[in-house]
């Protein structure tokens, strides 16, 4: 089977199976199994699939066809023009996540401290080193799988020497030290949501990543508590929230009385997306 044929019989079954991006996703899965670029469909479709690269990129198919994410399928996903590992283990880094990064870069100067809370992949604390000098993270995660795929994320990064990675429920316990910035993407989908989003996040990504409680906030609430323990005066807590919990997440932070300047930043969708406030 050459490469267009094998591309149209790819895009067909994944259209068949109800993949929305079924052009975008057959191309990307053909490209990772033949090891070609997104040029190859168009300069070479004459191209012989190797029996290995025809089995492969079946197989490949068939999984997506099930609903599994692409990104799993292939083992790396874009973030921040950056390439991250993930397994089922981490949540897939969403566009919609850079803006967290990018208002963190906002108010990041080379040599600060950053801790990220929830890092899964490590994509969040491991963007803002790389876009920054001399500056040192602190990232956390309850996985255990988790931070194992973010410290692989930070050895390809060459980033290993400036994080460090933590097993905790959030917070470290009995540490002194304050930072500059915390920033998190915790969970925050209510629990009774889950069962009704895309089998992709439903029946793939780790429920331990998404599942907020019965009301979404319950991460915001135990963080706007004890992250004031861990900043700096005038340090910025930012977080990224759901489209609908802006005003719900600004009254936990505004009834805390201990932080000021809070503003929701909204994303190309126009949606509510980033919630930043600066600790006195």
């Amino acid at each position: 089977m050459n490469y267009k044929d094998a591309y149209i019989n790819g895009k067909e079954e994944l259209t068949r199976a109800g993949i929305c991006e079924a052009k975008l996703d057959a191309r990307l899965l053909l490209e990772y199994v033949c090891g070609t670029d997104h040029s190859a469909l168009l300069t070479h479709p004459e191209r012989e699939l190797t029996d290995t690269e025809a089995e492969s990129y079946e197989s490949a198919i068939k999984r997506r066809s099930a609903r599994e994410p692409v990104a799993y399928i292939l083992g790396t996903w874009d973030f921040m023009g950056l390439s991250f590992k993930v397994t089922g283990d981490v949540l897939i880094p969403e566009q919609d996540s850079e803006f967290l990064v990018e208002e963190a870069l906002r108010h990041c100067e080379d040599g600060m401290k950053v801790m990220d809370l929830c890092t899964g992949s490590g994509c969040i604390g491991l963007s803002i080193l790389k876009f920054t000098n001399e500056t040192k993270a602190l990232c956390t995660d309850i996985s255990e799988a988790a931070l194992s795929v973010a410290k692989e994320n930070a050895d390809k990064l060459g980033l290993s020497d400036r994080v460090n990675f933590l097993k905790t429920d959030l917070f470290p316990e009995d540490c002194n030290e304050k930072f500059d910035l915390i920033v998190s993407n915790p969970p925050y989908i209510r629990s009774d949501v889950i069962g009704t989003l895309e089998p992709e996040v439903k029946d793939f990504e780790p429920r331990l990543a998404l599942d907020g409680s019965e009301d979404g906030l319950v991460f915001y609430r135990r963080i706007a508590d004890k992250a004031p323990s861990y900043l700096y005066s005038s340090g910025y807590l930012i977080m990224e929230i759901g489209y609908d919990q802006a005003e719900a997440v600004t009254g936990i932070l505004e009834e805390k009385g201990c932080y000021h300047g809070i503003e929701v930043i909204k994303d190309f969708s126009g949606n509510d997306r980033v919630i930043k406030a600066c600790f006195y």
